[in-house]
This record gives structure tokens, sequence and C-alpha cells, in this order.
């Protein structure tokens, strides 16, 4: 489980094919890693993914087919978002992420505003059920607050910090990123779907 705020900016520095799926050695940048054990979880760009090598300058994930096709940016040397497992004892700045990406969605728009961004992107038509004004949307392992939703386009405003402190400043119109949507709005809909089976005899 992570929270969104993003604690360091890394790099993917190595792709190893392995068959269908690859290792990655990524670039911790400014992450502690002091208290990093194998068999931790780490979020890159918002994807939940096992240390399976690690020293103080960069650690070793594997990626599976599976996950590669239903996410992006794991395929690919550059900046990615990390952020360490939440323990319960710490504070919960963004909300509940699980790491489990829903979707892949597209920037159309990232423009400056006064001092802040203005950051537009096209979600999956699936999706949009799940996100609400003033509710939380995950992306590239960010928590962010939705300011609109309008025919499968997010309005997300972006303060200099995030800017400044994650992968958002690379970022490009264009670029695909990972979404995670609120999960209370899964078991929302869990609870309204469900019909309830008869006991067995």
């Amino acid at each position: 489980m992570f929270t969104g705020i993003i604690q360091s900016v890394g790099q993917i520095a190595e792709i190893i094919p392995q068959g269908q799926d690859c290792r990655l050695r990524i670039q911790v940048g400014s992450l502690e890693m002091q208290d990093v054990q194998c068999g931790d979880s780490i979020a890159v760009n918002g994807v939940c993914l096992t240390v399976t090598a690690f020293d103080a300058r960069q650690f070793e994930v594997m990626v599976s087919q599976v996950s590669l096709e239903a996410t992006c940016g794991l395929n690919r040397l550059g900046p990615v978002n990390l952020e360490k497992a939440l323990r319960l004892a710490d504070r919960l700045g963004g909300h509940l992420v699980t790491g489990h990406v829903d979707g892949v969605g597209t920037i159309t728009t990232l423009a400056e505003t006064g001092e802040c961004w203005l950051l537009q992107v096209r979600v999956p038509h699936a999706l949009s059920k799940y996100i609400a004004k003033k509710g939380s949307l995950c992306v590239n392992g960010i928590s962010l607050t939705v300011n609109e939703i309008v025919d499968d386009v997010v309005s997300i405003n972006l303060i200099p910090h995030t800017m400044q402190h994650t992968m958002m400043h690379a970022a490009r119109q264009g670029d695909q990123v990972n979404l995670e949507i609120d999960l209370i709005a899964r078991y929302v809909e869990r609870m309204q779907t469900w019909e309830a089976s008869p006991c067995p005899a």
C-alpha cells in the first residue's frame, strides 16, 4: 500500500530482457534505502514492484509481460516516480494507493497557468465513472485531486512543488501515464452490483 506522495525521482538505467518479461535496474535518486530489504515493494510510476536486489544507489525488479502490457513507462529508459510502501505509523498525506494500475491515459494538456500548471488527461472511457470532481486520482504514482472530468478528460491543477519533485517536470503532451482510481470506488461499485446468492441447502 502507498500514499501517492512521491519520495524521489529515479531513473530506469537498464532493461534486461528475460524472455517475455524483463528485469529493470533503477537508480534511486534521493530515495533512502537503509530500511529496504529484498522482497519489499516500491512503486515505480505507480506500479507496485518487488525489490530483488539493491544497494544504496540502485535496486532491481522483475516485470512480467502482463504488467508490461497493462502499464506504460516501464519498457524504456528515463525518469520514474518512486515511493516505498507505506508503514502503519506513516502519515497518509495523499490517499490510499495499491500500486495496481487500472488503465493508461494520455496527457492532452500540460500548460502553465500563473504559478501552477493545468494537467489534462484523457482516460479510458471505462474508468470515467470511477472519477469524481474533488476526488482522488493516482497519475504515474502521484496522488492528485480532480478539478473536473468532462467527456473522459480529467482536469487537474499541479502546484510548483509537484512539478519540481516528481517526473511531471519531464512530461509532455501526448505522453501516456499510469492511472489508478480511488480504492473506495471499486468497493462502492461492487456493493451496488453484488447480488446475494441463496444459501446452500
